[in-house]
Order: C-alpha cells, then sequence, then structure tokens
C-alpha cells in the first residue's frame, strides 16, 4: 500500500517489465485482506449504484482465493447494512461426482468440496445472519447450472442482463479459471468438463480435507470462457507467492493464450488485476 493507505496502481508503461498495455490496471496491495476490502468496496459500491428494479449479477468462485472478499463483504455488512436483495450470485462451477452405478450427479452441499455448500457456508450465511431480512441474499438469487441442460446457463443470465462483475481466480499449476483447462477456446460456454489434473492437483490445496489426488472428482460443470468475458467488468485476483506464474502470464500478456485460460480477462471490457506484491515477486 501507499503511504496514504491506497493501493499501488500500477498502469500502461507503469508495469514495465509485466505489461504496455494502457487498458489494464493492476493494483498492487500488501496482504490478501487488504485486497478482500478494496474489492468489497468496490462491488458494495456497483450494487448500490444499480438501478431500482434490477439485479446485480456477480460471478462468484469458490475455495481460497475469494475468501478475503467474502470475509471482507461481512465484516461491511456489520458496519452499515446494504440491501442486497436484488444480488445474485452467478456461481462458476460445481463438482460432479460418480454414483454407484455410474451415474453423474453434482456433488451434494453437505460435502467439503461442493461449491454449493461453500456458497451457503462462507458467503449466504455469513452475510444474511447479518443483515434484517429484507436486505437478505434471497436463495433463488444463488444460481448454478443445471447438470442435465448446462447451455442454459448463459441463456439465464443473458437474459437477465449479463454479468455485472466476475470476480476471477487462476490456478497455480495451469492456469485454470472456474473448471476450464488448458486449450479452451475462448468461445466455451457453460458445459461439462473434464477436470485437468493440474486443476485436481490445485484442488487439493484449496479445499485440505482431500487425502489424495484420487478424492478430487474428474469431472464438473463450468461457465466457459466466453462467460467469463461476456461479463461487463472483471477483477482477477491473485494472492501468495505461488500465484507468480499466473501474475506474469496475467499483467504481462498481450493476448489470450488458450494455454493459460485465465488470460481471458484480457478479452473483458473492462478488469482490473488485484495482487498482492508476493504473486508480483516483490517484496515490498
Amino acid at each position: 500500500m501507499s503511504r496514504s493507505g491506497e493501493p499501488s496502481v500500477l498502469t500502461g508503461a507503469f508495469l514495465c517489465p509485466w505489461k504496455q498495455d494502457p487498458r489494464v490496471t493492476v493494483r498492487l496491495f500488501e496482504t490478501p485482506d487488504e485486497i478482500g476490502r478494496y474489492a468489497a468496496s468496490s462491488l458494495i459500491g456497483d450494487i448500490r449504484k444499480t438501478q431500482e428494479g434490477k439485479a446485480y449479477l456477480l460471478g462468484c468462485p469458490t475455495g481460497r482465493t475469494p475468501r478475503p472478499i467474502y470475509a471482507a463483504l461481512v465484516d461491511a455488512m456489520k458496519r452499515e447494512a446494504v440491501d442486497l436483495s436484488r444480488l445474485v450470485l452467478v456461481m462458476m462451477d460445481e463438482y460432479i461426482v460418480t454414483d454407484s452405478d455410474g451415474a453423474l450427479r453434482l456433488a451434494d452441499p453437505s460435502q467439503h468440496f461442493s461449491c454449493r455448500g461453500f456458497a451457503e457456508r462462507e458467503i449466504v450465511g455469513p452475510i444474511n445472519r447479518i443483515l434484517p431480512e429484507d436486505f437478505r441474499i434471497r436463495p433463488e438469487n444463488v444460481w448454478f447450472p443445471d447438470i442435465a441442460a448446462p447451455a442454459t446457463y448463459d441463456k439465464r443470465i443473458a437474459k437477465a442482463g449479463g454479468l455485472d462483475c466476475f470476480i476471477l481466480a487462476s490456478g497455480s499449476s495451469d492456469g485454470h479459471v472456474a473448471f476450464n483447462p488448458p486449450g479452451s477456446p475462448a468461445e466455451t460456454e457453460t458445459r461439462i468438463v473434464n477436470l485437468a489434473e493440474g486443476t485436481r492437483r490445485d484442488n487439493l490445496k484449496s479445499f485440505p480435507q482431500f487425502e489424495k489426488l484420487d478424492d478430487v472428482p474428474q469431472h464438473g460443470v463450468s461457465v466457459g470462457l466466453k462467460t467469463i468475458r461476456s461479463a461487463h467488468r472483471c477483477m482477477l485476483i491473485l494472492w501468495g507467492p505461488e500465484k507468480q506464474d499466473a501474475f506474469s502470464r496475467t499483467a504481462g500478456g498481450t493476448a489470450f493464450d488458450e494455454n493459460w485460460p485465465a488470460s481471458i480477462v484480457l478479452l473483458s471490457p473492462s478488469y482490473e488485476i488485484l495482487a498482492d506484491r508476493a504473486a508480483a515477486g516483490e517484496r515490498g
């Protein structure tokens, strides 16, 4: 952070050697918690500006990376209640497990790795316990793709006016975003995918109750890269030294690279990369 308490803002030529593109804004923070507070404040400001009667669609990941943002939203609600009754959480993915008869089904919310369970335990539950009833996130406003008809997710999003903002995280080993593996074209939409081994290894860290790689599901339903880049705004969150490669490939990228799906952020009409100094390879 700067001495004024604001994040270091790096744009255009100031990004050297990372990037020479005036469209991108990289904000560097000292800690993940500072990233969370900045992102939460920005989102609350946008939600407050939403026109009466219109929903605010927020694309949400699960796992370690976005936790500081969700925690900061809870803290913000403790200080001042904000009407979140029109906030729609557009969850980006969910694991698919195989029944004993070989049939595929969504992970049960009670399972520790379930994205639906994460949304309830770490986003909706903590926020709604603070807010008055008429300000709470509504159960029907937590969206997940339909495993039987994944493509309908994109139509549902479009019908609601499109995603206002998408919070993004990048896999540290393979750059996956949602469950999109390396090699995913920019035009992919919501679909069932085979999880790449790198993605599954990253998920051992995201959900430490997994004891070994074989415990991590091999399939998931996921928004596509077109779904992500169609959002009006994206915030890519990177923190920790293990995200240095992700930082260099996105802040230092010149174009979308199929081999690093998180670089889809470079095709968003408006985006920020929010990183701590560890991810940027700085010691502070």
